[in-house]
């Protein structure tokens, strides 16, 4: 799941048969003269002549039939059932070796995802006090009240959240960013500050790329680039202390989303802001989203050196760390083992690196709720973390979202990585 969209708060004919006998060949039987009598003993009894044996031997053969070309028709009808004896052993053949090239790797892999995810996490691996929670589009549009804040401020003060990527957007196709989509963006701002003092609120905005299909922002164009860059200036000015940019679906190796970057970087620290982005998942095999690509026209995951080449342009950058198709508890875990292995491997030490965990309970293709838990994320990030890096002081989890979380949700949060 991806926090732009997330819960919704918001693709023969057969072979020749054997020819038919030539019409005509065989001679019509000559009938009874009228005037004949039914016997005659002076011309003695009538004999009817023996009919040609069966050309070739073939017992089956018309008399009379010349034979067919190659052989009787029953040699021809035995081989056309050999050719299909014959393709059905090739298709099957193919099938098998299709299954040997799929499945066999797959489970080799999945296993491998299973064995990650044992041992025991190194001591201290748990909150340096920096994660963060993505929060609803309700927090500034105006549903929200001083009362709600007030809640939120008890929930997260025993916990090690430190910045809030809050829903401002999305953007529009073109760049630009309604300012009446956020009317009580000052005041949700305000009344953070007072609650919680030094819990920084960032503006999350975000947009469908057309990537994959006609609709959508295109990063391609200049002038869209330069409204994002623009857009971003506004919600620096209403207050915010920082962006978080989540555009999807954003393919490995795209240049022009660094480009955009390069200038947003530029903005943020002009503004003594932070610019944080949510990022892919990294290829758990080399090159997997270039096989991916070929079989889905989605690649979904990006290469390590991309991933690596992103996070040098930001402050922040938070792993959606969940919708991976793992079926099991410890395979989910196991699975983000190995991406925050992969992640820590390329994100400098300056760059925040944040791991997703998911506070959200859908059911549907890629995402099971029962496999990916809070527990079982939290367990595979302190294993990653462990073989890893585990002094890394810049790192934390990143809770997606606040109106799907659930009581267990908030206590697994609290108890597995807060240890508190």
């Amino acid at each position: 799941m991806a926090p732009a969209s997330g819960p919704a708060e918001a693709p023969d004919a057969g072979p020749d048969a054997a020819p038919d006998p030539a019409p005509g060949s065989v001679p019509e039987p000559n009938a009874a003269s009228d005037s004949a009598p039914a016997s005659d003993s002076a011309a003695g009894p009538v004999t009817t002549p023996a009919p040609d044996p069966a050309p070739d031997g073939d017992p089956d053969a018309t008399p009379g039939q010349e034979a067919p070309p190659g052989g009787g028709g029953r040699q021809r009808a035995g081989g056309a059932a050999g050719g299909r004896r014959r393709w059905g052993r090739w298709v099957r053949r193919g099938v098998f070796a299709l299954v040997l090239v799929l499945v066999v790797p797959l489970l080799v892999a999945e296993a491998a995802l299973r064995v990650n995810y044992t041992g025991d996490p190194a001591d201290g691996t748990y909150t340096r006090g920096q994660d963060a929670i993505w929060l609803g589009h309700a927090w500034v549009d105006g549903r929200k009240s001083d009362a709600d804040v007030a809640a939120l401020a008890e929930r997260l003060r025993p916990t090690g959240i430190h910045d809030l990527y809050v829903h401002t957007g999305p953007l529009e196709h073109d760049g630009t960013l309604p300012k009446a989509v956020y009317p009580k963006a000052s005041w949700f701002i305000a009344a953070v500050h007072r609650e919680l003092p030094g819990v920084r609120v960032q503006a999350w905005l975000g947009d469908v790329l057309a990537t994959e299909s006609p609709d959508g922002l295109r990063l391609e164009r200049a002038r869209t680039r330069t409204a994002v860059v623009a857009s971003t200036r506004e919600v620096l000015a209403a207050g915010f202390q920082g962006a978080h940019f989540d555009l999807e679906p954003l393919h490995s190796g795209d240049r022009n989303y660094l480009a955009l970057l390069d200038d947003l970087r530029a903005v943020t620290r002009a503004h003594g802001a932070l610019l944080s982005v949510a990022a892919h998942q990294i290829d758990p095999l080399p090159s997997f989203h270039s096989v991916w690509k070929t079989l889905t026209h989605h690649p979904k995951w990006w290469s390590q050196a991309y991933f690596g080449q992103v996070a040098r342009r930001v402050d922040q950058i938070a792993v959606m760390s969940y919708d991976t198709m793992q079926p099991l508890q410890s395979l989910y875990g196991g699975y983000v083992a190995q991406q925050t292995s992969l992640a820590l491997e390329v994100t400098p030490p300056g760059t925040q690196l944040l791991m997703g965990l998911p506070f959200y309970h859908e059911n549907r293709f890629g995402h099971w709720a029962h496999a990916e838990t809070v527990p079982a994320a939290v367990r595979g990030v302190r294993l990653g973390l462990s073989r890893t890096d585990a002094d890394r002081a810049r790192f934390g989890v990143a809770l997606y979202v606040d109106f799907a979380a659930t009581e267990a949700d908030w206590t697994a949060y609290r108890e597995d990585w807060v240890h508190r």
